[in-house]
């Protein structure tokens, strides 16, 4: 065995000198020692092999496989380098060529905006042609090609010059409003709604700017929000919204520094007519919860909740120059008062939760069944003034007030739910209760079941994040007590929701 090692030595030795010469010389004569080298490895093995025992030998085939492992792995983690870099090479390759492709689409983009602005130079400068010489469907199209703002400048054109006043109606109540709507739903667009609903709709339109219409699929969620704009006597406009929105550049759109253009969305030119209308203007948000509602429309949400409706303003551009759009004042844009924003919302797995940040600036309307049809006079669409109705609401308002006696059984309402389940109405709620009922109450309804809608709606909503399995006994206490505050029964819609919300956990 002392032999073995003495041959080892002797051998590590040679093959780490021929390695090192090898490697030493210049790479054109790589291979001029290797015949030799083989030579001199064989004679070193025929020197000392003889005098091997068995434990040399075990040691021998040991040291080959070890040794021919090792030179096949250093080979195998050369090649997988070589890969490696082969393909990062071609990535960067790929790159540089997408960084080309880019670069010539933007020149070419640059191109085309050019040859647009000499085509449109040519049109007004040929055969001595003046402005003053075009006629205003040529002037209104340079205006429109020219402007940042293609699309809002078109509808500047559009109404310019329009007669877009209302005469007010004569005798109209807010019963009559929620009666007739219903009989034009019924009769002109075949959708049938119970008149609770239709009064708890024209109640949250005077109370918030934003109606959230949830449930399942298939129950006319967006059939209302359409009625409600054919009813009107102007179609509402509705916009999908998709599941990438993110921001307010989803729905607004963007500025192009690149083209000097906005890029305007769909939602932004239905926002910009309802500056001209004086009806009532519905704009729906169709799947809604598609994407998170806080992100894409955070900016409405805070703007809305100013008291100075002169406030309500959305900004589009930093810097204003001639020719934007007539509405924009300062790149910005007022929201007006005669807009409502309608988002229909389906309660399912593809979904996002709504948060309670939007439920408290909403009122939301639940739709669990389809309509049952019914007789109805045929009725034909009306056109109100957006100040007329405005003006109902006010006038309902200064004559039913929310009476002292239930103000007094809801704040003990509030005190049981806190007690409860450390749940609060908020300042908010209370202060949309002063609008909710009286329009309510003017609609037709009862100020009990107005009650029973803002409490299900504001207030049960949020037992859901709450551990329901461990609130059985609590829920049963809170059913138990609505009856003895408001009277056994009165609190129907309240009742179903609590019964519903035991019963499923």
């Amino acid at each position: 065995m002392t032999y073995y090692f003495a041959y080892l030595g002797a051998m590590i030795r040679a093959f780490f000198k021929d390695l090192c010469d090898f490697f030493g010389q210049a790479f054109g004569l790589p291979w001029k020692y290797v015949p030799g080298n083989f030579a001199n490895y064989d004679s070193i093995f025929k020197e000392w092999s003889g005098k091997f025992d068995f434990w040399g030998w075990l040691f021998y085939v040991i040291f080959m496989i070890f040794f021919i492992a090792l030179i096949g792995g250093a080979i195998f983690g050369l090649v997988i380098l070589i890969k490696k870099y082969v393909r990062f090479y071609k990535k960067e390759l790929d790159k540089e060529e997408l960084r080309r492709q880019v670069e010539r689409l933007n020149y070419e983009l640059f191109q085309a905006v050019q040859e647009k602005d000499k085509i449109l130079n040519l049109k007004t400068s040929y055969m001595g042609l003046k402005p003053d010489q075009m006629n205003e469907e040529d002037k209104e199209t340079i205006e429109e090609v020219s402007s940042r703002f293609p699309k809002l400048v078109r509808v500047d054109n559009q109404y310019k010059g329009v007669d877009l006043s209302i005469p007010y109606k004569n005798d109209l109540s807010l019963e009559e409003l929620c009666n007739t709507f219903r009989n034009y739903a019924a009769s002109q667009l075949h959708l049938y709604y119970k008149i609770e609903v239709i009064r708890q709709l024209f109640a949250g339109m005077a109370t918030s700017k934003l109606i959230i219409l949830e449930g399942i699929s298939g129950t006319g969620k967006t059939s209302l929000a359409y009625a409600i704009g054919k009813f009107f006597s102007f179609d509402s406009a509705i916009i999908p919204v998709q599941p990438s929105w993110k921001d307010r550049s989803e729905l607004l759109g963007y500025y192009n520094e690149f083209t000097k253009k906005f890029n305007e969305s769909e939602f932004l030119k239905a926002l910009y007519v309802t500056t001209y209308r004086k009806e009532l203007d519905v704009i729906v948000l169709d799947e809604m919860n598609l994407a998170r509602i806080e992100y894409y429309f955070a900016e409405f949400l805070s703007v809305m909740e100013m008291r100075d409706t002169a406030d309500w303003l959305i900004d589009l551009i930093p810097s204003p120059i001639p020719g934007d759009p007539a509405q924009l004042r300062e790149g910005k844009l007022l929201i007006p008062q005669n807009v409502v924003f309608f988002g229909t919302a389906n309660n399912d797995d593809s979904t996002f939760t709504i948060s309670d940040k939007v439920y408290d600036r909403a009122i939301s309307l639940f739709f669990d069944d389809k309509g049952r049809p019914f007789e109805a006079e045929y009725t034909e669409p009306i056109q109100v003034p957006y100040a007329q109705l405005h003006s109902l609401y006010q006038e309902a308002i200064n004559q039913y007030p929310i009476s002292e006696a239930m103000l007094t059984k809801f704040e003990q309402l509030d005190n049981f739910v806190i007690k409860k389940f450390k749940l609060a109405f908020g300042n908010r709620i209370l202060k949309q209760l002063e609008t909710f009922i009286p329009v309510f109450i003017s609609c037709g309804g009862k100020e009990s079941d107005g009650f029973d809608f803002i409490f299900t709606n504001k207030i049960l909503k949020k037992f859901e994040s709450l551990n329901i399995a461990f609130l059985k006994n609590e829920l049963k206490d809170l059913n138990a007590y609505l009856d003895k505050l408001y009277g056994k029964n009165t609190f129907p819609m309240a009742h179903a929701y609590i019964d519903n919300l035991i019963k499923n956990n």
